[in-house]
């Protein structure tokens, strides 16, 4: 199917061509696959067709300092070991290239494909934490490795991973090939003297490195069998390091040598992963499945790779398929615990991960994610007990107090969250999540100088629109600096509510010098926002990128806080809102047939896609029922979207006028509010309309995880002083204790003594 010729397309299509040759039956229908799947890598890194000299081929290792694959053994030669300053160099300029070289003892290496991709860069949360994407690696261990590492550890989630600082020595590495024929080799191939062949201390896993190379090049020399093992073991010390470049040259030698190796394939698949290579290590891994079937970390690396391509349900099968003496392998479950809650299927995942610790009863990484399955099924306690289990373990561990503080913070404890966000980022200080999860926590509280600071670390964060925005926009991002004369693109990256909410800050950016200021936001949002004072423009976002070089920067309008230096005493005044006379004059006319009383408009549910719509939200409209105990009120209904038909067919015991599904945009609705006297809602953008318009806006509140922007135990909001309360649950789930104060509080604003039945 393949000739050999075309391997020079991709390394491991080389590796399919060689494992070809075994004709055991099963085999080749998929390797015909992946065959077909290694050509799809290759035509999707189109630089490797261009090279004229082919990635497999006898080379003799170039004798530079900057190389650590210098010949520690030739024929009719002593070996010599790098010194420190070549090491260092080494480890400066990563390896030099290699020289072609023709001899019969040459060592076959394996040209390492370019990758400008930074190793475990760009990686989603394989660990499932919520909102971190720095808890993998080593959290499967008890304890942290010792090497230098600066942030969160970046490989992959497993408990087997090899370790460089743990006791080791080419021996040990080495024990496999007890048959090792070294010590019997002539003089000239292995002088007993070499440093390369004796056990570095284990303090220095660099020299490790240089004497498993010159191990393994010593029994390349002789053809020995063994060094295959050799550099399959130089391999892993290598991408232990953080040296990948010279692990995969380690480990295409190894394939060079033997082709079938699965412990040479599964390396250099996991190293492919960490690199996110993602076909190429879907294909190495598969590979290494096919040789070995019951290897069950090449099964668990695949799987990895699986959930990373969004592929959840091929991740679970691959697990699923494993031998059935592999039930025992903590790493199997803790993968498919993975897969699982991707999927939603938190009571599986919770029984895969306890699993593994049964298995693994240290498994930090296993208690974080429990803790995890726990919180998203609603059993907020145990998780909170799992995710203090994990920190019992190993208190090193960022992740564990940022999970633990986010938790705690969901739970209505701030003050505990706090600290623990804080050691979190003594432990990874680029732990950009706990930046942002302490920056709300300090707004919430009302300390909005650190607070508007740690916000802006949401630029870092993948899962957030603004990561995106910043990379795209070839403008630059406005710091601060003075305005006058210049162009102002404001981008519109957070929600409808956050931007009526922050709207205020547009007449003083105007006011600031700008010659121009024009807001890109949703089309729901234009007609009010035409009528801002300062506003000189509003644009689609399509419209806007077509534009981009009318401006001299941009910005978010969340940003501008920061850069005015608001503080809980400067909040700049909310009435900012203009009402269109014309349709207010129409929503009027709509009104006047109800009833003398108050008005009063609702809104019982807000977007379905906001995070924690499930508790800032109503089930339905039945749950306002207590407020119609207020005499002579008529309730309007200014609900879209979700529940727009449930008001339009109100209960007989609860009257209201539908027109949520008359509503145009947010000018329109701005008109039919200045109609009404009073508006009542949950966390919706409607309540940010109405408190900007200095309509009284009543907001009903969420005790789990409510939004920073309300603060933390405040009957009232600085953001809208004088027009706004807000009604807490006393606990998750609870409206009716929020909704008897409200109706208490109605009853005392229209001057009414009882409440009328409701029912």
């Amino acid at each position: 199917m393949f000739r050999e010729e075309q391997t020079s397309m991709c390394p491991l299509l080389a590796l399919v061509v060689a494992i070809k040759r075994d004709e055991s039956p099963g085999r080749q229908e998929r390797l015909k696959e992946l065959g077909l799947q290694a050509c799809i890598v290759a035509s999707r890194r189109p630089a490797l067709t261009e090279r004229k000299t082919p990635y497999w081929r006898s080379i003799r290792p170039a004798r530079e300092p900057g190389s650590l694959f210098h010949p520690a053994v030739t024929a009719g030669s002593t070996a010599r070991t790098a010194s420190p300053s070549d090491l260092t160099t080494q480890r400066q300029t990563q390896t030099s290239p290699l020289k072609a070289r023709n001899s019969a003892q040459q060592c076959a290496l394996f040209r390492p494909l370019q990758c400008t991709r930074c190793p475990y860069a760009g990686r989603d949360n394989l660990l499932n934490l919520p909102k971190t994407p720095h808890a993998r690696g080593q959290l499967m261990q008890q304890h942290p490795p010792t090497l230098a590492q600066s942030g969160p550890p970046p490989a992959k989630p497993t408990m087997s991973q090899p370790r460089a600082d743990r006791a080791v020595s080419p021996q040990s590495v080495l024990a496999p090939c007890a048959d090792s024929r070294l010590a019997d080799a002539p003089s000239d191939a292995q002088p007993s003297d070499d440093a390369a062949c004796a056990a570095p201390t284990n303090s220095d896993p660099h020299a490790l490195a240089e004497a498993l190379n010159g191990v393994a090049a010593a029994l390349a020399a002789r053809g020995d069998p063994n060094a295959t093992q050799a550099y399959k073991s130089l391999g892993d010390v290598l991408l232990q390091l953080d040296r990948p470049a010279e692990a995969e040259q380690a480990y295409g030698q190894a394939l060079t040598l033997r082709p079938q190796d699965p412990e040479a394939l599964f390396g250099l698949g996991r190293l492919l992963y960490a690199q996110q290579r993602l076909p190429e290590a879907a294909l190495a891994s598969q590979l290494a499945i096919m040789v070995k079937p019951d290897h069950a970390q090449a099964r668990v690396n695949l799987a990895c790779v699986l959930l990373d391509l969004g592929r959840p349900a091929e991740a679970e099968a691959t697990l699923r398929e494993a031998p059935a003496h592999n039930g025992g392998d903590a790493d199997v479950h803790f993968t498919l615990g993975l897969a699982l809650e991707k999927t939603g299927r938190y009571v599986e995942a919770e029984a895969a991960y306890r699993e593994t610790l049964k298995l693994s009863p240290n498994a930090v990484a296993a208690h974080i994610n429990l803790g995890n399955v726990l919180q998203q099924s609603g059993r907020l306690h145990e998780a909170v007990s799992a995710y203090r289990q994990a920190l019992a373990l190993n208190p090193s561990v960022a992740p564990s107090h940022y999970n633990l503080a986010t938790l705690l913070r969901a739970l209505d404890r701030p003050h505990e969250a706090e600290p623990l966000y804080r050691r979190a980022l003594e432990l990874a200080p680029d732990y950009h999540d706990a930046r942002f999860g302490l920056g709300t926590l300090l707004l919430s509280l009302g300390r909005f100088d650190e607070g508007w600071r740690l916000f802006e670390s949401r630029y870092a964060l993948p899962r957030f629109l603004h990561c995106r925005t910043k990379a795209m926009l070839p403008l630059p991002q406005w710091q601060g600096e003075p305005l006058t004369g210049r162009s102002l693109l404001v981008w519109q990256e957070d929600g409808l509510g956050d931007m009526i909410q922050f709207g205020r800050y547009l007449p003083l950016l105007k006011a600031a010098g700008a010659a121009r200021v024009d807001v890109v936001c949703e089309s729901a949002l234009h007609r009010l926002f035409s009528t801002v004072e300062g506003v000189d423009g509003v644009l689609t976002h399509e419209t806007a990128k077509s534009r981009y070089n009318d401006y001299d920067c941009w910005t978010s309008l969340l940003s501008a806080p920061l850069h005015v230096q608001t503080t809980l005493d400067s909040i700049p005044s909310a009435a900012y809102l203009k009402v269109d006379a014309s349709r207010a004059a129409y929503w009027r006319e709509r009104l006047a047939h109800l009833p003398p009383g108050p008005r009063v408009g609702v809104v019982w549910k807000g977007n379905p896609r906001h995070h924690n719509d499930a508790h800032r939200s109503m089930t339905s409209l039945a749950a306002l029922l207590p407020l119609w105990g207020w005499p002579g009120a008529s309730f309007v209904s200014l609900q879209k979207g979700q529940d727009e038909e449930e008001a339009q067919r109100p209960h007989a015991y609860q009257p209201l006028l539908a027109l949520g599904h008359e509503l145009t945009d947010f000018a329109d609705t701005a008109a039919l509010i200045d109609g009404l006297d009073l508006i009542v809602s949950v966390d919706t953008s409607t309540a940010h309309l109405a408190a900007s318009l200095g309509k009284p806006c009543w907001v009903l509140l969420p005790h789990h995880d409510p939004d920073w922007r309300w603060l933390h135990g405040r009957s009232d909001s600085p953001w809208y002083p004088g027009t706004m309360r807000v009604f807490w649950q006393p606990r998750a789930g609870n409206w009716s204790a929020p909704l008897e104060a409200m109706l208490q509080a109605g009853l005392q604003r229209f001057a009414l003594t009882q409440p009328v039945s409701a029912t």
